[in-house]
């Protein structure tokens, strides 16, 4: 039977969210300033704009190889600090940057830093916490960060109008030193020194080779890239959609908000839900929904022109509720046989999940330019794909659920 390793603090799960939040922040408060930066930069095409979303997870997926081992060899604290230098440094070539070229490298160097945070918050829970807990612990970080993309466009919608899209890159960087300090003095080391394995460039595939030995975690680690290749062709295209297809530039902040805070209601359900279902049921319902509602709303507006934009609400915030019961589950289902190596699993998973992701959003997102039709057939494409997988590679429940 597992068992959780320590009581649930608050303080703990509000700073791995807010290590978390600022992936959030530095993605959902830029949405806004999209189009004023491409101006700046000469850059006006929604391609171009969907990069500067995108290309921050590729930087995302690529640190986290670098950070997820070095953080198994020399302690979780110290790789945070490195994780929080090189978005400062990054932030700064972004505000000055005048070209597309520039921006770019400036937003693939902050996705790097962040994902020291984003990494080793997640081996950081698998060091505390094992099994249904663990999941429980992933849905209220989860459900508590989500609080971030809910405010976030509409904070930096204001700071946009105020005082420029530079602003929002250093209010990034503001919040990004406060949670540093924060961390620094209150979270305490969480890898034990007998766990510590010394760093060599034979780590990687050491790694890779014990985690295909778990079919079911290669599994649920694909199946998050599929479900998040899917999400980010929404996350990169929202804007053009509600400000250039809808005509809603100035009620874009609120509509983004409320979808998330459909997600972060699910996400705060699956807490309080998976120690009584278990994680591999309520994932396997939600991505059954998920794709049941993407593959309802392409045969219901085939080959016609967008619906009213309450009719793309509900279905999109019955679609995304689903990911609540997705996302920490599926995470939660590939870290459990690999705490032993918590830190190099949480690094390789996260990479492959962000190489399905990328070239799923870059090319389905492509298509987003005079409806959203496109964006609900790729959400179910991704969803079935998903589904077979899970379903093929799924292991007997073996987790205690509670009554």
């Amino acid at each position: 039977m597992l068992k959780e390793k320590t009581k649930p603090n608050f303080e703990f799960i509000a700073l791995m969210a807010s290590l978390m939040s600022i992936v959030a922040l530095s993605i959902d408060a830029l949405l806004p300033a999209l189009s004023n930066i491409g101006i700046a930069i000469q850059s006006e095409a929604t391609t171009d704009h969907q990069l500067l979303i995108t290309m921050i997870f590729l930087g995302l997926g690529v640190g986290q190889l670098f950070f997820g081992p070095l953080s198994d060899s020399f302690g979780r604290k110290p790789i945070i600090y490195i994780g929080f230098f090189v978005f400062v440094v990054a932030s700064f070539i972004c505000v000055f940057a005048t070209s597309l070229e520039v921006m770019v490298v400036g937003r693939i160097l902050q996705g790097i830093g962040l994902s020291a945070a984003r990494t080793i918050s997640i081996a950081i829970i698998r060091d505390t916490y094992e099994g249904n807990y663990m999941a429980k612990i992933m849905s209220f970080v989860t459900a508590f960060f989500i609080l971030i993309p809910v405010v976030a466009p509409a904070f930096g919608k204001i700071i946009l109008d105020q005082l420029g899209w530079e602003a929002i890159f250093y209010m990034q960087m503001f919040f990004a030193i406060i949670i540093g300090i924060w961390f620094w003095k209150r979270q305490p080391e969480t890898l034990h020194p007998e766990y510590k394995v010394q760093f060599s460039s034979r780590v990687f595939m050491k790694g890779f080779r014990e985690l295909i030995k778990h079919k079911e975690t290669m599994a649920c680690t694909m199946v998050s890239g599929l479900i998040t290749g899917g999400f980010l062709v929404y996350l990169s295209s929202a804007q053009h959609v509600f400000e250039d297809q809808y005509q809603l530039k100035e009620t874009f902040p609120y509509l983004f908000a409320a979808l998330a805070i459909s997600i972060g209601l699910s996400t705060f359900l699956n807490g309080t839900l998976v120690l009584r279902f278990g994680m591999r049921k309520l994932a396997f319902i939600a991505l059954l929904s998920f794709t049941s509602l993407s593959f309802l709303y392409v045969l219901l507006f085939w080959n016609s022109s967008n619906p009213p934009v309450f009719v793309l609400m509900l279905f999109l915030s019955l679609t995304f509720f689903s990911l609540g019961f997705i996302w920490g589950n599926m995470r939660s289902i590939a870290m459990e046989p690999i705490g032993h190596i918590a830190g190099i699993g949480a690094a390789i998973t996260g990479f492959i999940s962000t190489v399905i992701s990328i070239p799923i959003a870059t090319y389905i997102g492509s298509f987003v330019t005079t409806t959203v039709w496109p964006l609900f057939v790729g959400l179910s494409i991704c969803g079935l794909l998903a589904i077979l997988l899970f379903i093929t590679f799924r292991q007997p429940a073996s987790e205690v659920v509670l009554d």
